[in-house]
């Protein structure tokens, strides 16, 4: 069977090491069909051994090196995408590690018609921490694919058995790249800070095209959830990935939800994220849940107008700038 041809995108931002060790496990995966390798990068200066090193394998032609002056995690998605010549683009973070046949894992699943993306497993450092020892997951429950409440229930960390899903995760995840070219869908750059949620979103205009999301736990990877650096141009301290955080919830739930399903996210996310209750089990402290109920509503209307100014701007302001830039 042919395998069909992939362009990795790789989004990053403040990444130097991390970022150098991903490429590099990409560069030595065993595919039998044509890969590209596509960094869009948002670091405004790397450290001088990683900017050789960049500099050198874009010499190379074993990578395409896009430098960009913004940061904006959906926006460089998009414009990776744009690049792209591979039947599949397939989406990694800037610090993953790859095991040998990664690539073969996602590029076999597009022998069926009816798939349209894959999600990979991960093997997220930060939550198999926090994990039962030895938890598997063999079939999701129905909770995961009910789009008001799915996002608490949607594991593909512990998941083990191949299936149909709602979502992927943004950090292991492939799609036919018609899905961008002839069905129009596009990462909605309004998802701002970490963009939380817009691979969600993406996911779920995507089910609109008749495509299934196809989850593959043989196409993993580790993800290292760095502390520093990464896709987004924010610290998750600040008070503005508060906002953002809401924000993008609440521009997700907006655009894509019936009422019913609406208000049951709102629900679980207030009680999760705001009184702390489990799963995120946040501090009950009577001034930290006040001060996340405040965002909690600056980013329910914060979406609001994100939705009301798409009457005159749909937001897409990298893609628009890059459209305007090609010849």
């Amino acid at each position: 069977m042919a395998l069909p041809s992939i362009s990795v995108i790789i989004p990053t931002y403040g990444r130097e090491d991390p970022l150098k060790d991903s490429i590099e496990d990409v560069l030595q995966q065993d595919y039998p069909g044509d890969v590209e390798i596509i960094v869009v990068d948002q670091t405004a200066h790397h450290t001088p051994a990683v900017e050789q090193y960049l500099t050198q394998q874009a010499a190379a032609e074993t990578i395409q090196w896009w430098r960009v002056q913004w940061a904006s995690l959906p926006g460089a998605r998009n414009y990776g995408v744009r690049r792209a010549t591979g039947e599949i683009v397939l989406f990694i973070d800037d610090d993953v590690q790859l095991p040998p046949g990664y690539l073969v894992a996602h590029g076999k699943n597009y022998d069926r018609a009816d798939i349209g993306a894959v999600a990979g497993r991960v093997f997220d450092r930060m939550k198999l921490a926090d994990a039962k020892p030895g938890l598997e997951i063999e079939d999701l429950p129905p909770q995961a694919s009910d789009p008001g409440i799915a996002w608490y229930h949607l594991d593909l960390v512990h998941t083990v058995k191949p299936q149909p899903i709602i979502s992927a995760r943004g950090c292991n995840m492939s799609y036919r790249r018609e899905v961008f070219t002839t069905y129009g869908v596009w990462f909605d750059e309004r998802f701002r800070g970490s963009a939380v949620r817009e691979e969600s979103d993406f996911c779920l205009r995507l089910r609109r095209t008749g495509y299934q999301i196809w989850y593959d736990p043989a196409a993993h990877l580790v993800h290292l959830g760095e502390e520093t650096g990464g896709c987004h141009d924010i610290s998750t301290r600040s008070l503005s990935y508060q906002v953002t955080f809401y924000h993008n919830h609440f521009l997700m739930a907006q655009k894509n939800l019936t009422l019913g399903q609406q208000l049951r996210l709102y629900a679980k996310l207030f009680d999760c994220h705001v009184l702390g209750h489990p799963p995120c089990y946040k501090s009950g402290s009577p001034i930290k849940v006040l001060s996340r109920g405040v965002f909690y509503t600056i980013g329910f209307f914060d979406a609001i107008k994100s939705r009301l100014m798409t009457l005159w701007n749909d937001g897409q302001t990298q893609t628009q700038t890059d459209e305007i830039l090609q010849p």
